[in-house]
């Protein structure tokens, strides 16, 4: 039985070690010489064989006809996949072709393929439905080519994924013809360069910092879901011992919020960037993943300032999902799938189709098919992470704190007494992460004299000043919320005195000028 059990166990590990350069393939415009060189640095970067390259001669424009689509892309892909032996086609009764098996799974396109298809007037033996959804058949390209193994004349509506909610690894279903298609794409070419060297470093070191969640508190019909994606991430990111800041109201995070060492950021519903992410020095820890949901969040990738995907990837994101045309809400990325299977150690693509229910739809992934970003939390023996969260720490040789708390949460977050046991662990080792999280965790239920308690630790335990304002702006929001006002006010003046210029001043003073007292009305003269 022993026996039995380790070579179980080794036949797991070898499948969850299966290669994944094999099972790739990089397309790029040979029309570019930015895309030719690209596709050759990832390629390099990842070990892909050059037989793996696929030169598309294509239009350079993002947004291109069905007709460009078909004779530029489809197509000429299709009969690669052929003559390479990527795919094993048979052709059913109806003489239809059909893909039985395939070696190909994740596919990265290259900055300067195609990004969307425009609606199509008609299309032959396209047959078009009468909702919102059969009615449509604009597209981004890259779930377009998700769904190339089908051969399917239809362009309007979508297709299901079968792949939706799996938790097995994309090779596990050789008999599936899709293609987890993502793009190494952004506004400029040295974005794209980083977002692979910053993936692959990742990888080696870990993907450490906090998490930073922005709800919506949107009331209308049908949007209540984002809310709970978000707050669904949120419970996943406790589970995980990853410190995490929920913006849980109407509000998005602030200009000048203190968003210091951002790994992962998920938020919605505003139309472009805006917030702490528009301060000139903000940029994400490298490998972060970072995404908010907007119907037009990427309807272009070549504008630092259009949208949230192309601006997220410029201010130092290695990955990000958006969509290119109105998706509704269900058919966008679920981001609580998404966040889910990248902690448990999935690559970047096998998570995003993992959490898109359809396909030849208006989504789009971009950042490095193969990214695993938590792929360490899967080995036994991993390298400690960089000293990068600001708290203060005698033993230059000790755990950094994201680890440490992380290693903690996951050993004991089934325990009836977790919080209890935490705040001793984070006490006992001085971890400032940890007692800030903790004290949210008390904020948000509430236990508004518990929180403030443990955010003076926290404060106590940082030494950038982004960390203790931060914790400042948090403990002021405790003491307005348990009926203080004078109290927070006084502590954001005397903030205030200490760092004047600081890019969150206008925030205390907000607080200050809130819990002043209101001049009363005027008495109505008599008449």
């Amino acid at each position: 039985m022993r026996r039995f059990l380790l070579l179980f166990l080794f036949a797991a590990c070898a499948r969850a070690e299966e290669p994944l350069a094999p099972q790739t393939i990089v397309v790029f415009n040979q029309e570019l010489p930015e895309s030719v060189a690209l596709a050759k640095f990832y390629a390099e970067k990842r070990g892909i064989a050059r037989d793996h390259l696929v030169p598309l001669d294509c239009p350079v424009e993002e947004e291109i006809s069905r007709e460009q689509y078909d004779a530029t892309i489809a197509e000429p892909l299709r009969q690669v996949f052929g003559e390479r032996g990527w795919w094993k086609i048979r052709d059913n009764a109806e003489g239809q072709h059909r893909v039985e098996g395939l070696t190909i799974h994740f596919v990265a396109l290259i900055k300067g393929v195609p990004l969307k298809i425009r609606g199509a007037a008609s299309y032959a033996d396209d047959k078009p439905g009468a909702g919102p959804l059969e009615s449509r058949n604009e597209a981004s390209v890259d779930s377009e080519l998700s769904a190339l193994g089908l051969f399917s004349p239809q362009i309007s509506g979508a297709f299901n994924n079968r792949y939706f909610q799996s938790y097995k690894p994309i090779h596990e279903f050789a008999d599936m013809p899709i293609l987890l298609v993502t793009r190494l794409d952004a506004p400029d070419a040295s974005t794209v360069r980083r977002m692979i060297i910053d993936g692959i470093e990742a990888e080696k070191n870990g993907l450490w910092g906090r998490a930073f969640v922005d709800s919506a508190h949107n009331s209308n019909p049908g949007f209540q879901v984002g809310d709970e994606w978000m707050t669904a991430i949120v419970e996943q990111l406790h589970k995980a011992g990853i410190p995490v800041v929920h913006e849980d109201t109407a509000a998005i995070f602030p200009d000048g919020y203190p968003m210091s060492d951002c790994a992962l950021y998920y938020g919605w519903y505003a139309g472009n960037m805006a917030g702490p992410f528009t301060e000139p020095h903000f940029k994400f820890v490298p490998g972060a993943i970072a995404a908010h949901i907007h119907s037009f969040s990427a309807s272009t990738l070549r504008d630092v300032n259009s949208g949230w995907t192309g601006p997220l990837l410029v201010r130092g994101a290695a990955a990000s999902v958006g969509n290119v045309y109105e998706p509704y809400l269900e058919l966008t990325a679920h981001l609580d799938i998404l966040n889910d299977r990248l902690l448990h150690g999935f690559t970047f693509a096998e998570s995003v189709f993992m959490a898109s229910r359809v396909l030849s739809w208006m989504g789009v992934a971009v950042g490095d098919p193969l990214y695993r970003p938590y792929y360490l939390w899967t080995q036994v023996d991993s390298p400690l992470p960089p000293k990068t969260d600001g708290s203060r720490r005698k033993n230059a040789k000790s755990i950094s704190p994201w680890r440490s708390y992380h290693e903690f949460a996951v050993k004991n977050n089934a325990a009836g007494d977790f919080r209890a046991q935490a705040r001793t662990f984070a006490s006992r080792t001085h971890n400032a992460p940890a007692m800030e999280d903790l004290a949210l965790m008390e904020s948000r239920e509430k236990s508004f004299s518990a929180a403030i308690t443990q955010l003076q630790q926290a404060r106590a335990g940082y030494t950038q000043p982004q960390d203790i304002v931060r914790c400042v702006l948090e403990e002021c929001d405790a003491l307005v919320q348990s009926g203080k006002p004078k109290r927070a006010a006084e502590l954001a003046r005397m903030v205030l005195r200490i760092v004047p210029d600081s890019p969150a001043a206008p925030l205390l003073r907000k607080i200050d000028s809130d819990a002043a007292p209101k001049p009363a009305p005027a008495n109505p003269s008599p008449r």
